[in-house]
């Protein structure tokens, strides 16, 4: 077969999957499948630019996500009054002193002589820093946090993104995730795969500690909601008389109308931000730089001996890829209204996003985002259908039957098993993915 026309025909098949939902169950639910499954394809790309063009083994995309969602907090929520008053003053202080005590231990190792005073002296600054940090920044915390804790007990953003302007949030994720990505590279590109693998699993685990449990920053498991949102909002729709009567015409109510026009807008926004990285992810491919660095994939040995610079271009699309995540992760964020770092688990966020670019195709940025749609669907849809299936099984088995009851609470963990079912058939008759690399 046409490898276009293939390609087509797996994109229309999903396409048909996400129409078919919405046939039998719901429009919202497939316009719910809709939109994750863009932001998951785009967490795809981001995991394709590092792993199909460089061979980088991230398992750390989870924190990435959660820094892009810390992004739509800080741009888009509003500052706590009388927060930085309090204390928030006291917390950056502590924190640019923290910064000040590693530049001034990292000039004395460079400027002092090895030896006993130079360990001493080091030594002096690390353990002075460090009481001094926190007795600086553990009483701002506690003037903060001490402020209205049950509503806020958090410093608040910047407020500036409101309407369209939202979506600034989404390319500030990329920068604080590029951020994390570049310190975290400059420490780790250096170590072989399966050291780099550990590092990023670690840090991104670090990331969701402090999410959860610095108050001050992101209210912790208390959760931030009422995130301003780029689309109107669905009781104001239900409001306006125009569309009521827009919505009759259609024959639905407002109620409906309103939710389906959201989410309508809401896929309109980010099939647009899909679009345009993938065309860039694109261009990238098929330029000079993108096939540099699937030659130092393929072997940076002999990539070393033509004179390029491995470990630099590593960082760089290491940066870039995790930019990408950040993005994504701004965009679930303000599609969710709220920030919960509590449902950061490294199963959604990464193990998922892994299978998503292995099913679809390492190395292809069209099968990165077909992978996004097809294993988003199917971890959304399999659990109901292994639901069905079991009742099914189980229709001629007695009420009472301990069997019965055990092989329906079993397809909760459909999910699981199907993950891994397709992951193995797609490793067994199609190795290279649904849409290899050429």
């Amino acid at each position: 077969m046409n490898p276009a026309l293939k390609n087509s025909l797996l994109f229309g098949i999903v396409a048909a999957m996400i129409v078919y939902s919405g046939v039998t169950q719901s429009w919202n639910t497939a316009l719910l499948i809709l939109n994750m499954g863009l932001i998951s394809a785009i967490m795809a790309l981001g995991v394709n630019l590092q792993w199909g063009f460089a061979g980088l083994f991230n398992v750390g995309i989870m924190g990435f996500v959660a820094l892009g969602g810390l992004a739509a907090v800080l741009m888009g929520m509003p500052p706590t009054p009388g927060a930085w008053s309090a204390g928030g003053w006291n917390i950056l202080g502590g924190l640019l002193l923290a910064v000040a005590a590693i530049v001034v231990v990292v000039v004395l190792m460079k400027r002092m002589n090895a030896g006993w005073m130079r360990n001493l002296v080091v030594l002096a600054v690390l353990v002075g820093g460090f009481f001094a940090f926190r007795a600086i920044f553990d009483a701002g915390v506690a003037e903060v946090e001490a402020i209205n804790p049950a509503g806020t007990g958090y410093l608040g953003g910047l407020g500036i993104s409101q309407g369209l302007w939202v979506a600034l949030a989404w390319p500030m994720g990329g920068l604080f995730a590029a951020a994390a990505a570049w310190v975290i590279g400059k420490t780790a590109l250096g170590l072989r795969s399966d050291y780099l693998a550990i590092a990023t699993l670690g840090i991104a685990e670090i990331i969701i500690a402090v999410l959860k449990n610095e108050d001050w920053l992101s209210r912790g498991v208390k959760n931030v909601v009422g995130l301003p949102r780029p689309t109107p909002y669905e009781i104001d729709l239900q409001n306006d008389p125009a569309f009521v009567e827009a919505a009759a015409g259609y024959g639905m109510d407002a109620v409906t109308a309103s939710t389906l026009y959201v989410k309508l807008l809401y896929a309109g926004l980010f099939a647009l931000v899909l679009i345009v990285l993938l065309v860039l992810a694109q261009r990238a491919l098929h330029s000079p730089w993108g096939r540099m660095m699937r030659a130092i994939r393929d072997n940076e040995v002999a990539a070393e001996a033509m004179g390029k610079d491995v470990t630099a271009r590593h960082l760089q699309v290491f940066v870039l890829g995790s930019a990408v995540c950040g993005i994504a992760g701004a965009m679930m964020t303000t599609l969710d209204g709220q920030l919960t770092p509590g449902t950061y688990q490294p199963l959604r966020f990464t193990f998922l996003v892994w299978v998503m670019v292995i099913v679809g195709g390492s190395g292809n940025n069209f099968g990165a985002v077909l992978g996004g749609f097809l294993i988003w669907f199917l971890w959304v849809q399999v659990e109901p259908m292994g639901l069905w299936l079991m009742n099914l099984i189980t229709s001629g088995m007695a009420d009472g039957s301990a069997l019965k009851a055990h092989l329906i609470e079993s397809a909760a963990h459909m999910r699981l098993f199907t993950m891994g079912l397709v992951l193995l058939l797609v490793l067994r008759f199609s190795p290279r993915g649904l849409i290899p690399e050429k």
